[in-house]
């Protein structure tokens, strides 16, 4: 197998990861230290490259990518030798987690969970018997409920979107979009 000459974009927690950075004007023949730290809102993932030759070669052995809570991390690549530090790169990475070790997993993303609920909540209002029923009051306390328009025009915004990813999808997968339309003469 190949070891990619770039930081991947998505890794796998669990996953034996490695990558091969060469950088011309910091090789690690001359003492300079690739080091990553990678960052979101509850988690942080640091991740220093061995030498390879000149090259930095950045290895992660599955027993410690286990521990990587899934997520979206922006990151930064820096090297340093002796007081010198110079950020050299840095993007953006998907943690996806290891389903070989989840008993549970939800990995709808927020539009397919949003979308569901309002399907659910419009099911309940049509078949609640309660339909008919705008707004209520009982002891000064007021309820007030979306109608059945507000609520479709809620699924139709969350439909597209879902439309969207699913299209993204299948075109990241190689397969080909399904909003062809055919027209016969």
């Amino acid at each position: 197998m190949t070891t990619p000459t770039t930081e991947p974009a998505i890794i796998v927690a669990g996953d034996t990861i490695s990558w091969l950075r060469s950088l011309a004007d910091f090789p690690a023949t001359s003492g300079w230290t690739l080091k990553y730290r990678l960052l979101n809102a509850s988690a942080k993932i640091e991740i220093t490259a061995g030498a390879s030759g000149a090259d930095h070669l950045v290895q992660i052995p599955a027993a410690t990518s286990k521990d990587y809570p899934a997520g979206a991390y922006d990151w930064t690549a820096w090297v340093e030798a002796g007081a010198e530090r110079l950020t050299v790169a840095s993007s953006r990475m998907i943690v996806k987690p290891n389903l070989a070790t989840l008993n549970t997993y939800d990995g709808r993303s927020d539009a397919r969970k949003s979308l569901e609920a309002l399907q659910a909540a419009y099911q309940t209002y049509i078949t609640g018997g309660n339909a008919h029923v705008a707004e209520y009051e009982i002891a000064g306390r007021r309820m007030k409920f979306h109608s059945a328009v507000e609520i479709l025009n809620q699924i139709e915004y969350w439909q597209n979107k879902v439309n969207a990813e699913d299209r993204a999808a299948r075109i990241a997968s190689g397969q080909k979009p399904k909003n062809k339309i055919r027209v016969r003469f």
